[in-house]
């Protein structure tokens, strides 16, 4: 379906079609007339199949000009990248529209924010720590909020948002539409629903696991994390078509050491990014890997959820995840657009379990390369690596202690006397024959 069928008004038919784009994805066709129709939405869509526009065109399409400078729209999502995504791409589509976006998020001064919110905005993008904060302070008052957004739902409840949701959720005016995408329906987003949505309807865009079409997967054999490094030194440097390419590591400590090691080899061509990175270095390592400064970019899961980088060549999961539906949102940063896209997984002999849960979920199985010939197997083990030499403790048996109460001896002979209560008239009876008074009194 093409936008031009949609029912888009002309200013955001015009600022589609300089952005060039004709044909809507199936998750914006789909969910479009349900949003017109003021029903609530659930949907499952996965990364790269244009979930942002999915919501944005049809809210966008019904907001309506106020005076009021409070908002009429909030979107929730779980990252700062994100933000700073989501009011980008409303500033595309709203060119010719008079309305204002307004991104917040934690780890910056909250009073510049305030100030912003109190000027007035249309459009809210937050993360849910933040907003809270800031509609505790009085930014802005909630009660024009006509359409709640909250996007990636099964990552905001990873990074334990539950609260701040709820309580914003509180906050808001019980009549309003809720829109809710998730690439996964969990047991807490369907209880979140049930608590606080109204007959949501489901709107797949394809099952959860599937993976995308434009997207060619297959594995390395890799024995060690040595061995993992010589092999990405060698693709990087051997494949010219690898001019863009998006690096998972599982932790913030192995994505550091991963940079150091990558940025000799390649020297001002390398970015990393984690929560453990300052924001503005976050958001200029994306900058430089977007502008080409940066050809290879690591990053851990949580940070690539905010990037939406056009035109990456190959993905490669240093690290097999642990949670299948990770492999999905790793992949699904390339092969857009219609363009094809390489994933390559590094898996070691421990990771084979997790590929299988990956393969399970998915439905298929990832088709696995032989190692280069010029590969140099590393023989040297890390910390983790190297077998652990355990120690078999004997536990000695001690008799048991008989069972004892308080200490005691016999008394002596003078101790052992009772004392007796003598009666004296008893007394002089039996020595006298007869009581002996003390005398008469006078």
């Amino acid at each position: 379906m093409t936008f031009q069928e949609l029912n888009l008004n002309t200013p955001l038919l015009r600022a589609i079609e300089e952005l060039g784009f004709k044909e809507a994805t199936t998750i914006q066709h789909r969910v479009f007339p349900i949003v017109m129709s003021g029903r609530d939405v659930c949907g499952i869509a996965q990364t790269g199949t244009g979930k942002t526009f999915a919501y944005l065109l049809p809210c966008l399409r019904q907001w309506k000009f106020d005076k009021n400078k409070d908002p009429q729209i909030l979107v929730l999502v779980p990252t700062r990248e994100l933000v700073v995504q989501v009011v980008e791409a409303v500033n595309k589509l709203t060119p010719y529209m008079s309305l204002s976006a307004v991104g917040v998020f934690g780890g910056v001064n909250i009073n510049t924010q305030q100030i912003a919110l109190e000027s007035g905005a249309d459009i809210i993008v937050a993360t849910p720590g933040r907003i809270f904060d800031l509609i505790m302070n009085g930014a802005f008052k909630t009660k024009m909020i006509k359409k709640l957004v909250i996007d990636e739902m099964d990552e905001m409840l990873n990074l334990g948002f539950r609260k701040q949701i709820t309580n914003i959720l509180e906050l808001l005016p019980a009549k309003r539409q809720n829109l809710l995408f998730s690439a996964t329906i969990t047991d807490d987003v369907e209880k979140l629903m049930n608590d606080y949505f109204s007959a949501p309807v489901r709107v797949e865009a394809a099952p959860t696991g599937t993976p995308l079409e434009n997207i060619i997967q297959h594995a390395y054999d890799v024995p060690n994390f040595n061995t993992k490094v010589n092999l990405l030194e060698l693709l990087l440097s051997s494949n010219e078509a690898m001019t863009k390419v998006l690096i998972f590591a599982a932790t913030k400590a192995l994505a550091d050491q991963l940079f150091e090691k990558l940025n000799e080899k390649f020297p001002e061509t390398v970015g990393v990014i984690h929560s453990n990175k300052e924001q503005n270095h976050r958001f200029n390592t994306v900058k430089q890997f977007k502008a080409g400064v940066y050809k290879y970019l690591i990053a851990t899961d949580v940070m690539a959820r905010g990037i939406d980088v056009a035109e990456v060549t190959h993905v490669i999961n240093f690290d097999t995840p642990d949670v299948p539906e990770n492999y999905i949102h790793r992949i699904g940063r390339t092969g857009r657009a219609d363009k094809k896209g390489i994933a390559m997984t590094f898996v070691t002999e421990k990771e084979k379990v997790l590929q299988k849960g990956i393969e399970t979920l998915m439905k298929q199985a990832i088709p696995h390369l032989a190692l280069p010939d010029d590969l140099e197997i590393s023989s040297i083990l890390t910390e983790d690596e190297k077998p652990k030499v355990r120690m078999k403790i004997i536990q000695i048996k001690l008799p048991k202690k008989e069972e004892s109460g308080p200490a005691f001896h016999e008394k002596s002979a003078k101790n052992s006397k009772v004392n007796v209560r003598k009666n004296r008239k008893e007394i002089m009876q039996k020595k006298y024959g007869k009581p002996i008074s003390r005398g008469g009194k006078k």
